[in-house]
Protein backbone atom coordinates (compact mmCIF):
# COMPACT_ATOMS: atom_id res chain seq x y z
CA UNK A 1 0.00 0.00 0.00
CA UNK A 2 1.05 3.39 -0.95
CA UNK A 3 1.03 6.43 1.75
CA UNK A 4 0.48 8.95 -0.77
CA UNK A 5 -2.91 11.30 -1.10
CA UNK A 6 -4.61 11.43 -4.23
CA UNK A 7 -7.38 13.43 -4.58
CA UNK A 8 -10.86 13.73 -6.47
CA UNK A 9 -9.20 13.70 -10.63
CA UNK A 10 -5.62 11.85 -9.82
CA UNK A 11 -3.91 14.12 -11.58
CA UNK A 12 -0.02 13.34 -11.77
CA UNK A 13 2.93 15.76 -11.45
CA UNK A 14 6.79 13.94 -12.96
CA UNK A 15 7.16 13.19 -9.79
CA UNK A 16 4.47 11.16 -8.81
CA UNK A 17 2.65 13.66 -6.26
CA UNK A 18 -1.03 14.19 -7.07
CA UNK A 19 -2.19 17.77 -7.41
CA UNK A 20 -6.07 19.33 -7.83
CA UNK A 21 -6.29 23.08 -8.20
CA UNK A 22 -4.65 24.43 -5.70
CA UNK A 23 -4.25 21.27 -3.60
CA UNK A 24 -0.64 19.21 -3.13
CA UNK A 25 -0.87 16.12 -1.62
CA UNK A 26 1.84 13.58 -1.18
CA UNK A 27 4.33 11.89 0.63
CA UNK A 28 6.85 14.42 1.05
CA UNK A 29 7.81 17.66 2.92
CA UNK A 30 4.51 19.03 1.72
CA UNK A 31 3.12 17.33 4.41
CA UNK A 32 3.50 19.39 7.13
CA UNK A 33 1.94 22.00 5.35
CA UNK A 34 -1.37 22.84 4.93
CA UNK A 35 -2.92 22.23 1.31
CA UNK A 36 -5.91 24.40 0.90
CA UNK A 37 -8.53 24.18 -1.95
CA UNK A 38 -10.29 27.27 -0.86
CA UNK A 39 -10.76 30.23 -3.64
CA UNK A 40 -9.20 33.46 -2.81
CA UNK A 41 -13.10 34.52 -3.83
CA UNK A 42 -15.17 31.60 -1.08
CA UNK A 43 -17.38 33.60 1.27
CA UNK A 44 -16.20 32.89 4.15
CA UNK A 45 -19.41 30.97 5.71
CA UNK A 46 -18.10 28.28 3.02
CA UNK A 47 -15.04 27.57 4.48
CA UNK A 48 -14.83 23.77 6.76
CA UNK A 49 -11.19 22.76 7.46
CA UNK A 50 -10.69 18.79 7.53
CA UNK A 51 -7.87 17.30 9.20
CA UNK A 52 -6.29 14.03 8.13
CA UNK A 53 -4.79 12.26 11.16
CA UNK A 54 -1.33 10.87 10.74
CA UNK A 55 -1.57 10.36 7.21
CA UNK A 56 1.92 9.01 7.18
CA UNK A 57 2.05 6.49 9.38
CA UNK A 58 -1.75 5.28 9.33
CA UNK A 59 -2.52 5.19 5.95
CA UNK A 60 -3.21 1.87 4.53
CA UNK A 61 -5.68 -0.30 2.37
CA UNK A 62 -7.42 3.01 1.05
CA UNK A 63 -8.10 4.58 3.92
CA UNK A 64 -7.07 8.14 2.07
CA UNK A 65 -10.11 7.19 -0.19
CA UNK A 66 -12.20 8.58 2.85
CA UNK A 67 -10.43 11.97 2.24
CA UNK A 68 -11.17 12.33 -1.41
CA UNK A 69 -14.64 11.68 -0.95
CA UNK A 70 -15.35 14.35 1.75
CA UNK A 71 -13.39 17.00 -0.64
CA UNK A 72 -15.40 15.97 -3.20
CA UNK A 73 -18.74 16.07 -1.66
CA UNK A 74 -18.06 18.95 -0.03
CA UNK A 75 -16.81 20.67 -3.00
CA UNK A 76 -20.26 19.50 -4.83
CA UNK A 77 -22.49 20.87 -2.11
CA UNK A 78 -20.65 24.28 -2.39
CA UNK A 79 -18.13 23.82 0.20
CA UNK A 80 -14.74 25.21 0.34
CA UNK A 81 -12.88 22.58 1.88
CA UNK A 82 -9.17 22.88 3.12
CA UNK A 83 -7.57 19.99 4.18
CA UNK A 84 -4.95 19.95 6.88
CA UNK A 85 -2.58 16.97 6.80
CA UNK A 86 -1.45 16.30 10.40
CA UNK A 87 1.90 14.09 11.25
CA UNK A 88 4.02 13.99 14.31
CA UNK A 89 5.45 17.13 15.37
CA UNK A 90 3.25 19.31 13.34
CA UNK A 91 1.73 22.48 14.42
CA UNK A 92 -2.02 21.87 15.14
CA UNK A 93 -4.36 24.21 12.79
CA UNK A 94 -6.33 27.24 14.43
CA UNK A 95 -9.04 25.13 12.92
CA UNK A 96 -10.46 21.83 12.78
CA UNK A 97 -14.29 21.18 11.60
CA UNK A 98 -13.46 16.96 10.48
CA UNK A 99 -11.62 14.64 11.09
CA UNK A 100 -10.15 11.21 9.27
CA UNK A 101 -7.74 8.66 10.41
CA UNK A 102 -7.08 5.38 9.33
CA UNK A 103 -5.08 2.55 9.84
CA UNK A 104 -1.83 1.02 10.43
CA UNK A 105 0.39 -1.60 11.57
CA UNK A 106 1.72 -1.92 15.39
CA UNK A 107 4.68 -0.42 14.04
CA UNK A 108 2.54 3.02 12.93
CA UNK A 109 0.65 2.96 15.95
CA UNK A 110 4.06 2.56 18.08
CA UNK A 111 5.77 5.43 15.98
CA UNK A 112 2.75 8.10 16.54
CA UNK A 113 2.41 7.07 20.15
CA UNK A 114 3.97 10.28 21.61
CA UNK A 115 2.71 12.70 19.39
CA UNK A 116 -0.88 11.13 19.67
CA UNK A 117 -0.71 11.34 23.78
CA UNK A 118 0.63 14.80 23.33
CA UNK A 119 -3.17 15.63 20.96
CA UNK A 120 -5.19 13.67 23.50
CA UNK A 121 -6.83 16.45 25.21
CA UNK A 122 -7.42 18.46 22.13
CA UNK A 123 -9.19 15.41 20.55
CA UNK A 124 -10.84 14.81 23.68
CA UNK A 125 -11.89 18.25 23.82
CA UNK A 126 -13.31 18.48 19.98
CA UNK A 127 -14.92 15.24 20.70
CA UNK A 128 -16.48 16.80 23.73
CA UNK A 129 -17.99 19.74 21.12
CA UNK A 130 -19.41 17.31 18.57
CA UNK A 131 -16.90 17.88 16.22
CA UNK A 132 -17.17 14.28 13.88
CA UNK A 133 -14.59 12.26 13.23
CA UNK A 134 -14.12 8.69 11.59
CA UNK A 135 -11.27 6.53 12.88
CA UNK A 136 -10.65 3.58 10.78
CA UNK A 137 -8.96 0.19 12.59
CA UNK A 138 -5.31 1.50 14.19
CA UNK A 139 -6.63 4.55 15.09
CA UNK A 140 -9.92 3.14 15.85
CA UNK A 141 -8.14 1.13 18.15
CA UNK A 142 -6.46 4.10 19.86
CA UNK A 143 -9.31 6.09 20.78
CA UNK A 144 -10.24 3.25 23.21
CA UNK A 145 -8.58 2.92 26.36
CA UNK A 146 -5.73 0.87 25.04
CA UNK A 147 -4.47 -1.78 22.39
CA UNK A 148 -2.45 -4.46 24.19
CA UNK A 149 0.02 -6.29 21.10
CA UNK A 150 0.07 -10.20 20.60
CA UNK A 151 3.63 -9.64 22.27
CA UNK A 152 2.05 -8.07 25.31
CA UNK A 153 2.97 -4.48 24.67
CA UNK A 154 0.42 -2.51 25.88
CA UNK A 155 -0.53 0.88 23.94
CA UNK A 156 -2.48 3.67 25.86
CA UNK A 157 -5.27 5.32 23.90
CA UNK A 158 -6.93 8.50 24.46
CA UNK A 159 -10.11 6.96 25.83
CA UNK A 160 -12.80 8.26 23.68
CA UNK A 161 -14.49 4.59 23.04
CA UNK A 162 -14.97 2.99 26.45
CA UNK A 163 -13.47 0.13 24.50
CA UNK A 164 -10.09 -2.04 24.79
CA UNK A 165 -8.57 -4.11 22.06
CA UNK A 166 -6.68 -6.91 22.59
CA UNK A 167 -4.14 -8.27 19.58
CA UNK A 168 -5.23 -12.34 18.29
CA UNK A 169 -3.57 -14.87 16.20
CA UNK A 170 -5.79 -15.56 13.91
CA UNK A 171 -6.35 -12.55 11.32
CA UNK A 172 -10.06 -11.45 10.32
CA UNK A 173 -9.89 -10.85 6.50
CA UNK A 174 -12.89 -10.58 4.15
CA UNK A 175 -15.78 -8.39 3.32
CA UNK A 176 -18.11 -7.04 5.60
CA UNK A 177 -21.97 -6.15 5.86
CA UNK A 178 -23.00 -5.01 8.68
CA UNK A 179 -26.77 -3.17 9.90
CA UNK A 180 -26.49 0.10 11.27
CA UNK A 181 -29.28 1.61 12.98
CA UNK A 182 -28.32 5.27 11.72
CA UNK A 183 -27.15 4.39 8.68
CA UNK A 184 -28.86 1.41 6.96
CA UNK A 185 -26.49 -1.58 5.89
CA UNK A 186 -22.58 -0.46 5.53
CA UNK A 187 -19.95 -2.31 3.63
CA UNK A 188 -16.48 -2.75 3.88
CA UNK A 189 -13.54 -4.59 3.78
CA UNK A 190 -11.95 -5.65 7.52
CA UNK A 191 -8.52 -6.67 7.97
CA UNK A 192 -7.51 -7.46 11.39
CA UNK A 193 -5.95 -9.27 14.34
CA UNK A 194 -6.95 -7.18 16.82
CA UNK A 195 -9.98 -7.93 19.53
CA UNK A 196 -12.09 -5.09 20.56
CA UNK A 197 -14.51 -4.97 23.04
CA UNK A 198 -17.24 -2.24 24.10
CA UNK A 199 -17.85 -1.47 27.56
CA UNK A 200 -21.39 -3.33 28.85
CA UNK A 201 -23.71 -0.02 29.44
CA UNK A 202 -21.32 2.62 27.98
CA UNK A 203 -22.04 5.45 26.28
CA UNK A 204 -20.29 3.97 23.64
CA UNK A 205 -22.67 1.85 21.39
CA UNK A 206 -21.90 -0.19 18.17
CA UNK A 207 -21.86 1.28 14.95
CA UNK A 208 -23.70 -1.23 13.56
CA UNK A 209 -24.44 -5.32 14.00
CA UNK A 210 -22.52 -7.80 11.57
CA UNK A 211 -24.69 -9.82 8.88
CA UNK A 212 -21.35 -11.01 7.05
CA UNK A 213 -18.27 -11.16 8.53
CA UNK A 214 -16.60 -10.90 11.66
CA UNK A 215 -16.21 -7.29 13.26
CA UNK A 216 -14.51 -6.17 16.56
CA UNK A 217 -14.49 -9.61 17.80
CA UNK A 218 -15.76 -12.03 16.04
CA UNK A 219 -18.42 -13.34 19.12
CA UNK A 220 -20.70 -10.55 19.75
CA UNK A 221 -21.70 -9.56 16.04
CA UNK A 222 -20.98 -6.20 17.04
CA UNK A 223 -18.72 -3.25 14.68
CA UNK A 224 -17.07 -0.75 15.41
CA UNK A 225 -17.84 2.03 17.69
CA UNK A 226 -19.82 5.31 18.44
CA UNK A 227 -20.28 8.21 20.84
CA UNK A 228 -21.51 11.56 20.39
CA UNK A 229 -20.04 12.48 16.43
CA UNK A 230 -17.22 10.17 16.53
CA UNK A 231 -17.20 7.10 14.65
CA UNK A 232 -14.47 4.12 14.73
CA UNK A 233 -14.46 1.04 12.39
CA UNK A 234 -12.65 -1.64 11.26
CA UNK A 235 -14.06 -1.14 7.68
CA UNK A 236 -11.52 0.18 5.23
CA UNK A 237 -11.86 -0.27 1.48
CA UNK A 238 -11.88 2.72 1.20
CA UNK A 239 -15.22 2.93 3.50
CA UNK A 240 -16.97 6.73 2.62
CA UNK A 241 -17.06 5.42 -1.16
CA UNK A 242 -20.11 2.45 -0.64
CA UNK A 243 -21.42 4.42 2.12
CA UNK A 244 -21.97 8.11 0.93
CA UNK A 245 -24.59 8.36 4.27
CA UNK A 246 -21.61 7.73 6.86
CA UNK A 247 -20.11 11.02 4.20
CA UNK A 248 -22.58 13.03 3.99
CA UNK A 249 -23.75 12.55 8.29
CA UNK A 250 -19.95 13.97 8.81
CA UNK A 251 -20.32 16.85 6.55
CA UNK A 252 -23.48 18.25 7.81
CA UNK A 253 -22.56 17.66 11.57
CA UNK A 254 -19.11 19.63 10.63
CA UNK A 255 -21.08 22.58 8.67
CA UNK A 256 -24.03 22.59 11.48
CA UNK A 257 -20.99 23.16 14.32
CA UNK A 258 -19.41 25.20 12.48
CA UNK A 259 -21.73 27.92 11.19
CA UNK A 260 -24.96 26.96 12.78
CA UNK A 261 -27.30 25.48 9.38
CA UNK A 262 -26.46 23.28 6.45
CA UNK A 263 -27.25 25.27 3.39
CA UNK A 264 -25.97 23.44 0.33
CA UNK A 265 -25.66 25.72 -3.26
CA UNK A 266 -25.13 23.25 -5.63
CA UNK A 267 -25.33 23.69 -8.97
CA UNK A 268 -27.36 21.56 -11.62
CA UNK A 269 -24.44 19.58 -12.95
CA UNK A 270 -22.84 18.94 -9.27
CA UNK A 271 -26.29 17.75 -8.27
CA UNK A 272 -26.14 15.49 -11.09
CA UNK A 273 -22.39 14.44 -10.14
CA UNK A 274 -23.70 13.58 -6.57
CA UNK A 275 -26.48 11.49 -8.11
CA UNK A 276 -23.85 9.83 -9.85
CA UNK A 277 -22.22 9.23 -7.04
CA UNK A 278 -24.72 7.76 -5.23
CA UNK A 279 -25.68 5.77 -7.57
CA UNK A 280 -22.52 3.84 -8.18
CA UNK A 281 -22.22 3.42 -4.15
CA UNK A 282 -25.68 1.69 -4.19
CA UNK A 283 -24.20 -1.03 -7.37
CA UNK A 284 -20.86 -0.93 -5.62
CA UNK A 285 -22.86 -2.06 -2.29
CA UNK A 286 -24.91 -4.71 -4.07
CA UNK A 287 -21.82 -5.93 -5.57
CA UNK A 288 -20.11 -6.76 -2.48
CA UNK A 289 -22.77 -8.06 -0.48
CA UNK A 290 -22.78 -10.64 -2.68
CA UNK A 291 -19.17 -11.31 -3.12
CA UNK A 292 -17.64 -14.83 -1.48
CA UNK A 293 -16.10 -13.59 2.28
Amino acid sequence: MTDDMATADNTATADGTAVTGKTTMGRSETERETHSMLSPTAPADRRIDVLSLYPRDMNIYGDTGNITVILRRLELLGYEPVLHLYNQGDAWPDQVDLILGGGGQDSGQRKIQADFASRADILRDLAGKGVPMLLVCGLYQLFGRSFTTLEGDVLPGIGIFDAQTVGGTHRIIGNITEQSTDFGTIIGYENHSGKTTIDDGSATRPLGTVAEGCGNNGEDRSEGARVRNVIGTYCHGPLLPKNPRIADFLIRTAVINRYGSFTPTSTPEQKKELEQLDLYARRASAVAQNRPR
